[in-house]
């Protein structure tokens, strides 16, 4: 067991959160990075839609969510802060692996590696993020993490603009992901060094016996808690399109983009979805979170009602985007898609912790994962993928694509309903919690 610190300043609990920001976005810049590249790596390695939709999604969250929850475990009873450094190591060595590879089988196992080294990184980040602020800050502070999101993919976007987007280059995309993973194990160990372990609990002024509760209780509390659960799917479904979108994106965009009589130059094109990812998709992410934590002053309902309502308004900019006629009609309507794709995160990964008994909060976002990315990361774009397949033969490429995203986008409807399920219950819940947390 590490030792504790003492509750932190405000000052050091603002660069812990930055520093575990940054390392959400190498997170995201890593898992993402397949979907960006996967045109240059199907010309490379000569893979199907089909293969390319198992990298981008089971492949991967089949390992993340099997390793998650023993992950969790150790990081709801030792050293979070070297669970996360060793975790991002991992899977930074396994990203530069992926640029190695030269089959499907190689690059395969290299993508399963980076899913198993990514399990050991939010769990417990958001457990010590729960630590180091208050339950009425938690929602403002998780939004703040989740911008990690937005940062990595418009850093991933930005990098493949600079480094493949120049015809007088010789970078590939191989030596991308080199220099990615490369770049991860020295954050690595910056994160070691500047990091101390928060104290658990720290912030509900719980007793020592309070926060040790048996495992096997507080596994039960948490999965019969209805708005834990109604949240949970909600974060899911709404990612299942999510992820589909991001991760085919390109696939539509590169030979719909070429079939143009004045195409849009791929390196403008990487430049304008890093601005959006980074800047319009950040903004949503953090707005949520902000607006959130304002209006649950007067109800905690809205922590469920703020992403029913954007996810629902998120249906029709999903299908107008793959419609629209011309490629910057597309970059616009997804632009705006993003902001509001954004808003459930800080939500719903609030609640994820907040709900949970303090002694099974890893525990309780390493579950929330792998509901999330066995539904969304696994069954997004691999989805996608086979029903591209499908239709290529009969449509082509593009029409293939918005085909497929067109169907998967009927998830939209089922996570709003359940997130609006969540409002009707989170208030009863997180009283319950209160009272569980901090009971004498």
């Amino acid at each position: 067991m590490s030792q504790e610190t003492d509750m932190p300043s405000k000052r050091y609990r603002s660069l812990v959160l930055l520093l575990l920001t940054i390392i959400y976005a190498f997170n995201f810049i890593d898992r993402q990075i397949i979907g960006i590249l996967s045109p240059f790596i199907q010309a490379d390695l000569g893979l199907s839609n089909s293969q390319l939709g198992l990298l981008k999604g089971f492949l991967f969250a089949l390992f993340y969510t099997v390793v998650g929850l023993p992950i969790a475990w150790l990081a709801d009873r030792y050293s979070r802060v070297n669970i996360v450094a060793i975790s991002l190591a991992t899977w930074s060595a396994f990203t530069a692996l992926t640029g190695m590879a030269n089959s499907f089988l190689t690059i395969g196992l290299a993508r399963m590696g980076v899913g198993v080294g990514e399990a050991g990184g939010s769990p417990p980040s958001h457990s010590m993020i729960s630590d180091l602020y208050p339950k009425e800050e938690r929602a403002g502070a998780l939004a703040f993490y989740s911008l990690g999101i937005p940062m990595g993919l418009g850093f991933a976007y930005l990098m493949t603009g600079i480094l493949l987007g120049n015809p007088e280059s010789a970078m590939s995309w191989r030596t991308l992901l080199i220099i990615l993973g490369v770049t991860g194990i020295v954050l690595a160990v910056i994160m070691r060094i500047i990091v101390r372990e928060p104290k658990r609990g720290q912030q509900e002024k719980a007793k020592e016996d309070a926060i040790k509760i048996p495992f096997g209780v507080a596994l039960k509390t948490l999965l019969t808690i209805p708005s834990w659960w109604a949240m949970c799917l909600g974060i899911a479904f709404a990612s299942f399109v999510g992820y589909a979108v991001s991760t085919w994106q390109m696939d539509y965009l590169l030979p719909f983009d070429g079939s143009q009589e004045s195409p849009v130059g791929f390196q403008n094109m990487m430049y304008f979805l890093a601005f959006a990812n980074c800047v319009i998709y950040g903004a949503g992410t953090y707005f949520g979170g902000w607006l959130t934590q304002k209006l649950a002053v007067r109800s905690l309902a809205y922590y469920g009602l703020v992403p029913a309502i954007s996810i629902l308004i998120c249906l029709p900019l999903v299908i107008g985007a793959f419609w629209v006629p011309g490629t910057w009609a597309h970059l616009f309507v997804a632009g705006s898609l993003l902001f509001f794709l954004g808003m459930y995160l800080g939500p719903s990964f609030a609640i994820a912790q907040t709900l949970a008994p303090i002694n099974m909060r890893a525990m309780s976002t390493a579950i929330f994962f792998l509901v999330l990315n066995l539904i969304a990361l696994g069954g997004g774009p691999t989805t996608v993928g086979f029903l591209a397949d499908m239709f290529k033969e009969a449509h082509g490429q593009v029409h293939a694509v918005r085909l497929s995203i067109t169907i998967v986008s009927v998830m939209l409807v089922v996570s709003s309903i359940c997130f609006f399920m969540a409002s009707k219950t989170l208030p009863k819940d997180w009283a319950e919690a209160q009272a569980r947390n901090e009971a004498p």
